[in-house]
């Protein structure tokens, strides 16, 4: 998609299953006036979700499809689809949505997927990534942004963010603490693309021409 495509506003869909501390984030960012993207529709799989009451109360589009009510992970991913589809959804950001996306999803929607993995990739992809870090004795942890692929958590990476791990550190304070790094860095990474800076093109992100070899770094402690 071209910039000038993009003036009028990406519009996005964020999809979540929990409170959605990113998805505030990204509505901060919006009322504040620094977000290039229409956030068109906030979608989760769960009723209890309290991100779907942070959409409601910005005035955002929301929508439940509760997973259960599908035999297969495909049969509720085209359901998905189908609304997001429905709501000309350009961009699809992952904040907290607690399931695996199947290869059909993944496929169709090639280059237009955002996540965010609590952990300094190609470093601990999976779940337990706070304590993992710890257990190993590393310097640094972070957050990384990056395009879906059907590899979990192992696309291309676009920003990370990165801070030093404390010595009286535990796996909550850890969490708490990337946790606020990724609500500055997920929405700024999310603009380059809503900004036409970002793109997924032969199975790497290209962020202004430029192929990322590495993701952007931000070190929290700079």
């Amino acid at each position: 998609m071209s910039r000038e495509a993009r003036a009028a506003g990406c519009r996005a869909a964020i999809l979540v299953s929990g409170s959605g501390t990113n998805l505030q984030a990204f509505i901060d960012r919006r009322d504040a006036g620094r977000l290039p993207l229409d956030l068109a529709l906030v979608l989760s799989n769960r009723a209890d979700a309290y991100g779907l009451t942070r959409a409601r109360d910005a005035g955002i589009s929301t929508n439940l499809i509760a997973h259960g009510d599908f035999a297969s992970r495909e049969a509720f991913d085209r359901a998905i689809a189908a609304r997001l589809d429905d709501s000309g959804i350009e961009l699809v950001i992952l904040a907290g949505f607690m399931r695996i996306l199947s290869p059909w999803f993944v496929r169709r929607y090639a280059g237009r997927i955002l996540n965010i993995h609590p952990a300094l990739l190609p470093k601990y992809p999976g779940l337990d990534t706070h304590r993992r870090a710890l257990e190993a004795g590393d310097a640094a942890h972070g957050s990384t942004v990056h395009f879906v692929t059907e590899v979990l958590d192992g696309g291309p990476r676009v920003l990370a963010g990165r801070l030093a791990i404390r010595e009286d550190d535990t796996p909550a304070s850890l969490m708490r603490r990337v946790q606020s790094l990724e609500h500055r860095i997920y929405p700024e990474a999310a603009a380059w693309f809503g900004e036409g800076r970002l793109a997924y093109s032969d199975g790497a992100a290209w962020l202004d021409g430029r192929r990322l070899e590495e993701p952007i770094v931000e070190d929290l402690d700079a």
